[in-house]
C-alpha cells in the first residue's frame, strides 16, 4: 500500500512540475523583456499573450499548453502501475498539471486559468471528448466573441460529455471537479461579463 502511495505521489510531482513550467511567461520574456504578469489581466495564458504579441503567439501558446496537460496523463496512463484500472493514476496527473498550471511554483504560484492545460488532460483521458470539448469551445469564442465564454460553456459541459461517451467514473468526477475550479479561476472575467467590460477576441 505504501509503495502504491508513493507511486502516486511522484506521479502527482512530476505532473505538478509539468504543469508548473510557464510557457506563455518564458515566451513573453524571451519576445519583450516584459513580465505578462504586470500585463492585461496578469494571467500566463494564451489570451494575455496574444494582447502583448498577437494571434499567432496566442495560438502556439494555446497548443503548448494544451500538450503540457497531456503529457503527463499519457506518461501516468503508460508507465503508472497503481490505479490505471479505474483511471486514478492518470486523474492525479492531470489534477496535479492543472494546479501547476494556474499555481506555478516558478511564478510566486501564480499562472493561467488552465483552460488550454484542462483540454490537454481531457484529450489524453478521453480525445472523442477533448475533441468536442475543443470544437464547442471554437463554436463559442467565435460566436459570442469572447474567450472566457467559450472556456466556462466547453469546460462545464465536460462531464455530461464525459458520461454520454461511458468514460470511467474517475473522468467523469475529475471533468466535474475542473468545470467548477475553472469558474472559479474565471470570477473576475464573470464580473466582467456582467458589468459588460469583459475584452472581446478581435
Amino acid at each position: 500500500m505504501i509503495f502504491k502511495l508513493i507511486e502516486l505521489g511522484i506521479i502527482g510531482l512530476i505532473a505538478y512540475l509539468i504543469g508548473s513550467i510557464p510557457t506563455g511567461y518564458l515566451i513573453v520574456k524571451a519576445k519583450t523583456g516584459e513580465d505578462i504578469r504586470k500585463i492585461g489581466s496578469g494571467s500566463t495564458g494564451a489570451t494575455n499573450v496574444k494582447r502583448v504579441l498577437g494571434k499567432n503567439y496566442f495560438f502556439l501558446v494555446m497548443f503548448l499548453d494544451a500538450l503540457k496537460g497531456a503529457l503527463p496523463v499519457i506518461l501516468a496512463k503508460i508507465f503508472a502501475t497503481v490505479g490505471t484500472s479505474i483511471g486514478i493514476a492518470p486523474i492525479i496527473a492531470a489534477i496535479a498539471v492543472i494546479i501547476g498550471h494556474s499555481k506555478s511554483i516558478f511564478l510566486q504560484f501564480k499562472g493561467g486559468k488552465s483552460v488550454a492545460s484542462g483540454v490537454g488532460t481531457i484529450l489524453a483521458l478521453n480525445w472523442i471528448a477533448g475533441l468536442i470539448i475543443a470544437i464547442v469551445w471554437g463554436i463559442i469564442t467565435y460566436s459570442t466573441k469572447y474567450v472566457s465564454v467559450g472556456s466556462i460553456i466547453a469546460l462545464s459541459l465536460s462531464p455530461f460529455i464525459m458520461y454520454f461517451l461511458h468514460a470511467p467514473v474517475a473522468y467523469i468526477i475529475y471533468c466535474s471537479l475542473g468545470a467548477i475550479y475553472i469558474v472559479y479561476l474565471h470570477r473576475e472575467n464573470i464580473k466582467r461579463l456582467i458589468q459588460g467590460c469583459e475584452n472581446k477576441v478581435r
